[in-house]
């Protein structure tokens, strides 16, 4: 793709017609930078189609987000679900039990994630899932050294992880939480069909590594290698490296 706005758009594509399947899946979200030009152009889209098409999506709609992080309420302005509130939730009009995340105010974040993982079963599992790439290659945050078998879970962040997203903390790694409750790669790989979403040159070398090293635990995207579905969607500057 040229640039990150046709990425955008290409994914948006997708999503949508997964959407409007007769039988499908919850749809597997994410939340980021690379995350916020995409649900735009699948806000244009789902609002080009006819009213009865749109309805039927805002009635079937149900999605899991990877993760979120653990201290946060969820309207708290920091959180993942307060950014998927504002980026589809609301604009969208769905209803805030069709877009799924962990509680990160849980008194017991592990059994939280238990219990998340729980729902996403007897949902049925994934569809189609949309990923990030972190700047370590991690997905959801799945930090290295992470295993194929890793579960949903809750874990520690790594640094590099605080520092890459201290911009909702106003720039402070420091202030970003130390603990996230994430979708493992257990639940990632299970999913029916993933789209992994890179753009930018900042993501070139770790996304070449992704693609060309064997899969290995301080490499958690790597292990996408071994899934019989995955379409990597990546804009000029990051296919670059």
């Amino acid at each position: 793709m040229p640039d990150a706005q046709a990425v955008a758009t290409a994914v948006a594509d997708l999503v949508c017609q997964a959407q409007q399947a007769a039988l499908r899946k919850p749809l597997g979200l994410a939340t980021g930078r690379t995350m916020e030009p995409v649900y735009a152009a699948l806000r244009l889209q789902l609002g080009r189609l006819s009213p009865e098409k749109q309805q039927a999506i805002r009635d079937g709609w149900l999605s899991f987000n990877l993760d979120e992080y653990v201290g946060l309420a969820a309207d708290d302005p920091r959180s993942f679900a307060a950014f998927m509130a504002d980026q589809l939730q609301r604009p969208l009009g769905l209803r805030a039990d069709q877009v799924r995340l962990p509680d990160g105010l849980a008194a017991d974040p592990q059994a939280e994630a238990h219990r998340y993982a729980t729902a996403l079963a007897a949902a049925g599992g994934l569809g189609l899932q949309l990923l990030g790439l972190g700047g370590n290659g991690h997905v959801g945050f799945n930090e290295p050294p992470c295993g194929a078998q890793s579960p949903c879970r809750c874990l520690e962040l790594s640094p590099a992880t605080r520092t890459q997203n201290a911009g909702a903390f106003g720039g402070d790694a420091g202030a970003v939480p130390a603990r996230a409750i994430t979708l493992g790669l257990v639940e990632i790989l299970a999913a029916e069909r993933i789209l992994l979403v890179v753009t930018g040159a900042a993501k070139a070398g770790i996304l070449r590594r992704v693609l060309e090293e064997p899969p290995h635990d301080n490499l958690p995207a790597s292990w996408l290698q071994g899934h019989p579905a995955v379409t990597v969607i990546a804009d000029a500057a990051a296919l670059a490296g």
